[in-house]
């Protein structure tokens, strides 16, 4: 259910990273390589991007399908940006929230993305939804599991989180709460991603330049892209990659080694653990 992608790196035309791939996102949206449960991702799609000096994102979304969006089409063509997340999809359950429905949502410097489902929605996350401030539960932007998981993380950075740990908090409040979700989430603020693999396909591709791209499924045949494992956190600016395992609340405590990943360090290769355990989920 759903693809989505977030990128940092010299400013583009986002349709050289959304549209023009071989197998971009666009292409994803009827013929995914690699999603693992659902086949067509027509319910919907979004765009969000920073303009240069604007820490605020502007978004684009609609309820229908991406190809089928005359607009979209000029404005990935003539829109350039440096940060962006873009999103396509699969609906868990119908509703009438049509394009609030449709990640990226939004605030403040934040966009965020849901690729998954909660299990037992929504009464397995009646608990965790009663500890957020009423006022929050109003504000949400749409009826569904992600704009819950949303405000969920939302709560948490404002309060003071880092991106990455009110991601990793939160998947592993909802994962005890609802066994079996599927929690892959995709933050930016324009200058850094956060992103959880846990249930579902992640990648990236670090590249020179300051490029970097964190994103369901590979959008051509690069070698360089690397699959993040399972139940992992990564972290990532323009420079630098982190991969950290999360720990399944129904494991067994075990170590942890994060796995830092330089772009351009000396005699270092980008995508290989600098440590030489093998972590484990």
């Amino acid at each position: 259910m759903c693809r989505h992608l977030a990128y940092l790196g010299p400013p583009v035309p986002f349709g050289d990273l959304v549209v023009a791939p071989p197998h971009g996102l666009y292409r994803q949206s009827w013929a995914p390589r690699h999603q693992r449960h659902g086949t067509v991702n027509a319910d919907g799609f979004g765009v969000g991007w920073y303009a240069e000096g604007d820490p605020v994102p502007a978004r684009y979304r609609r309820a229908g399908p991406v190809w089928g969006d005359q607009p979209f089409a000029d404005l990935a063509r003539v829109v350039r940006t440096g940060a962006l997340l873009a999103a396509v999809r699969d609906a868990t359950v119908a509703s009438a929230d049509a394009e609030a429905a449709a990640a990226p949502f939004a605030a403040g410097p934040w966009l965020f993305s849901h690729n998954g489902a909660v299990t037992g929605w929504p009464r397995s996350l009646a608990v965790l939804a009663g500890e957020l401030p009423p006022a929050e539960l109003l504000a949400l932007e749409a009826r569904n599991d992600s704009a819950l998981v949303w405000a969920l993380v939302l709560h948490k950075l404002r309060n003071g989180d880092e991106e990455g740990q009110a991601l990793a908090d939160t998947v592993l409040e909802v994962a005890a709460a609802a066994p079996g979700s599927r929690l892959n989430l995709l933050l930016t603020n324009g200058e850094t991603i956060a992103a959880t693999a846990w249930g579902d396909t992640l990648w990236y591709l670090a590249g020179p330049g300051g490029r970097t791209v964190v994103a369901s499924e590979p959008y051509d045949d690069d070698p360089q892209w690397r699959e993040v494992p399972d139940r992992t956190l990564l972290a990532a600016s323009r420079t630098d990659v982190l991969l950290t395992p999360l720990k399944d609340p129904e494991e067994p405590e075990e170590p942890e080694y994060p796995q830092v990943h330089p772009q351009g360090a000396p005699g270092t290769d980008l995508h290989q653990p600098l440590k030489t355990e093998e972590p484990t989920a």
